[in-house]
């Protein structure tokens, strides 16, 4: 007999998954997704990528302002009698008569291995500390954030050369199978969840504008790995000369320049970073400015001697 469910989600990631739910033969008899959102300089109202895809599909779709205390959403779930609920990057936290509702429970589609990087942003986070191996964990939501019982996990790994936008679609593309053969798997009774291990547990907090400001006393790597996985937002910038200065295209050189330096030779751009190390500045974008190369930057500005980003 086939499941009936019902879909919450948001992002581009969780796109797959709802595709893989309808092509696995699951009943997904609602789709909920954040409301519309005026964006742009028009403000017009903009449909979740996940309520664009339900209405391609022909699927019914909710979208609360809240869902906590929501009387008329309860007793739209209730009714469904679902027999879970799959919940990929919607955005809100499940109130606990939700968490109660379905038999099999609150089926989350969660973008690392857990308990490593809990919270808003796994994909970026991963990336910018540097990890060779990420992945996509399953699990059955509880009160906590991101703290369930886990149901399956895959491993993938991460490029030299990934960023945040892509990976993400290799991440959501797994996870999709991973979230169908969970969901057999409760069916059947052949999937047991286990508890994470609180005590290896690390966060991966939402992202803001300040988390891409570039502190030059990290060495090399780590400004590089932040430059990866913070794509496409914020970016990584610096301030120079009172402007801010976003570093679009950078690699690792062996040059040895004061943290935050700047150093022309010829048409090329270093940095100075902590440890001893440095980058080459390949691309970058002046505040209202368009983007350009470093050897155009070093005919457009005449480095003074010794001077300094973030001065």
């Amino acid at each position: 007999m086939s499941l009936t469910l019902v879909f919450c989600g948001t992002p581009r990631f969780a796109v797959p998954t709802l595709d893989r739910l309808i092509e696995a033969g699951f009943r997904v008899e609602l789709v909920v997704t954040r409301p519309d959102r005026p964006q742009g300089r028009g403000l017009e109202l903009t449909l979740s990528p996940v309520k664009q895809h339900a209405l391609q599909l022909g699927l019914p779709t909710s979208q609360p302002e809240s869902i906590k205390s929501n009387p008329e959403f309860r007793a739209q779930l209730s009714d469904l009698k679902p027999d879970a609920i799959v919940i990929v990057g919607y955005g809100r936290i499940i109130p606990q008569w939700m968490l109660d509702l379905p038999p099999l429970g609150n089926i989350n589609l969660h973008a690392s291995l857990l308990p490593k990087y809990r919270g808003a942003a796994p994909i970026q986070w991963a990336i910018a500390r540097g990890e060779i191996i990420t992945g996509v964990t399953t699990m059955k939501i509880d009160a906590g954030l991101d703290t369930g019982d886990i149901l399956q996990q895959q491993e993938i790994s991460i490029a030299p050369d990934d960023t945040a936008e892509t990976l993400g679609p290799r991440l959501a593309a797994a996870g999709a199978n991973l979230t169908a053969e969970t969901l057999r798997g409760l069916q059947d009774s052949t999937i047991h969840p286990r508890p994470q291990d609180h005590a290896r547990a690390t966060l991966a907090p939402i992202l803001k504008k300040g988390d891409g400001l570039i502190d030059f006393s990290r060495p090399a790597s780590e400004i590089l790995n932040r430059m990866r996985g913070f794509q496409p937002w914020p970016g990584v910038y610096a301030t120079f000369r009172g402007k801010n200065l976003q570093i679009r295209k950078a690699t690792l050189v062996h040059h040895v320049l004061p943290p935050s330096e700047l150093k022309a030779e010829g048409d090329r751009l270093f940095v100075g970073c902590g440890q001893s190390t440095a980058i080459e500045v390949l691309e970058l974008q002046l505040e209202g400015k368009k983007r350009i190369s470093a050897a155009d930057f070093i005919r457009g500005y005449r480095l003074r001697a010794g001077e300094k980003l973030n001065p």
